[in-house]
């Protein structure tokens, strides 16, 4: 059998020409980072995580346009021989404190950041992942060779029972999500923390949708909890508006980590002017907590307004709010018609999401103003009622969302094994 068959027998043409070929489209042009010109129209872009709104600041464009003056376009090189410049070493050293660690190692991708665990799920030794976790980590998983463990969506218990059903002495992670991608909805770290510090287990946080957004300090969903799980990844392509990633821990790990995956050793370095970008964006994150403010604001009002109007947005109480759309079929023919009305918004159809819980993530940032709001909120009304989704008069009341605020978190109390509370800064000791 032909190794190409699979390719022809996909029938790219035929979604195409049904109109539900709704992704790997071209953006012709993008304005100040809230609208885009797609097929010969201005549309708002409701589907970025650029949470901040920073990608198009002058500040953190400047300083990409520096870099590149400075040191070229690309360094030829990993970082492991030719590659590494004060820049890289700037950003790891400043990423590490903002996230209450010892080392940061920086990687042109976020989805290598997590690939970077792989030497850590050795044979002998257990990964349990949650159900909704990232692609990255569950490719991590089948590079490693420990044995996995899925527990069910933020299914504690579950979690428990697996962790109980396993050998005291062997080695255990849990992987999560701090903030997950499609539903939105924030990782029960005490909880987590609480069941490591039982079962002898070390955590890991992929940050990458709450760094930027969640907690005091805006550092994500440790500074969330006054917690310190042992490694936090994160993706530096949403809150940081640049493309690339970190993994955060204890030097000894992070050292270790250098000379032992496989994704930093034989991968090109992060490009000047993308850590240089991060960099910029890193400091106006953390002198301009107003962003913060902002967008959590105006996620809220878009949680509430779509659900005034009738839409389900699930159990996300933070910037990715989920759509029920109920159906592949509805969900890409609704992305068509709200571009048509002028949004731009993101279909989450199979492998992404499962079948049968279809959505239309959507995501407003600090750039957004009101009324960017009220023609989202305006497009989805319309194409919701031409859908049947949504009743044609205003329902008589709806569960609101809240978006949670730092001073509303309580202190947790877990501590031990590695990790614990997040009461010092790390930093480099």
């Amino acid at each position: 059998m032909d190794v190409l068959e699979k390719c022809r027998s996909w029938a790219v043409e035929q979604l195409r020409d049904g109109g539900r070929d709704c992704y790997y489209r071209a953006i012709e042009a993008t304005f100040d980072g809230t609208a885009v010109d797609f097929e010969g129209k201005r549309v708002i872009m409701a589907a970025s995580h650029d949470y901040l709104g920073l990608s198009a600041d002058p500040r953190v464009r400047e300083a990409a346009v520096a870099a590149v003056r400075r040191f070229g376009t690309s360094l030829g090189g990993s970082r492991a021989v030719s590659g590494s410049l004060v820049l890289h070493e700037e950003l790891e050293d400043r990423l590490a404190t903002f996230l209450g660690q010892e080392a940061a190692a920086v990687l042109p991708s976020g989805y290598q950041a997590n690939l970077m665990l792989a030497p850590l799920l050795t044979e002998d030794h257990f990964v349990f992942s949650d159900l909704s976790n990232h692609a990255s980590l569950d490719e991590v998983i089948r590079l490693g060779d420990a044995e996995e463990r899925k527990f069910l969506h933020g299914d504690m218990p579950h979690l428990e029972e697996l962790l109980a059903s396993t050998a005291d002495k062997a080695g255990k992670l849990i992987l999560t999500d701090g903030v997950f991608s499609v539903d939105g909805d924030i990782c029960k770290l005490p909880e987590l923390m609480r069941l490591a510090d039982t079962y002898g287990a070390r955590i890991v946080v992929d940050s990458s949708h709450d760094l930027g957004v969640l907690g005091p300090n805006g550092a994500g969903a440790g500074d969330h909890f006054r917690l310190r799980p042992l490694l936090v990844t994160s993706a530096l392509s949403k809150s940081l508006a640049s493309v690339g990633g970190v993994i955060a821990g204890p030097a000894e790990v992070i050292h270790y980590l250098r000379f032992h995956a496989r994704t930093a050793l034989f991968t090109a370095a992060a490009s000047p002017a993308n850590v240089a970008a991060a960099l910029a964006a890193l400091e106006i994150l953390q002198t301009e907590p107003a962003r913060r403010v902002r967008v959590l604001d105006l996620a809220e009002q878009l949680h509430n307004g779509l659900r005034a109007l009738g839409y389900d947005t699930g159990t996300s109480v933070t910037p990715v709010v989920p759509v029920l759309a109920r159906g592949r079929e509805r969900c890409l023919r609704m992305w068509r018609e709200l571009c048509r009305a002028g949004v731009f918004t993101a279909p989450m159809t199979y492998p992404g999401v499962r079948a049968g819980r279809e959505v239309l993530r959507v995501t407003l940032t600090a750039a957004h103003t009101d009324q960017h709001l009220a023609r989202v909120l305006g497009a989805f009304e319309e194409v919701g009622r031409k859908e049947g989704l949504i009743p044609r008069t205003p329902q008589g009341g709806h569960t609101p969302v809240r978006i949670v605020r730092p001073a509303e978190i309580p202190a947790a109390t877990a501590n031990g094994n590695g990790t614990g509370a997040l009461s010092a800064r790390a930093g480099k000791r």
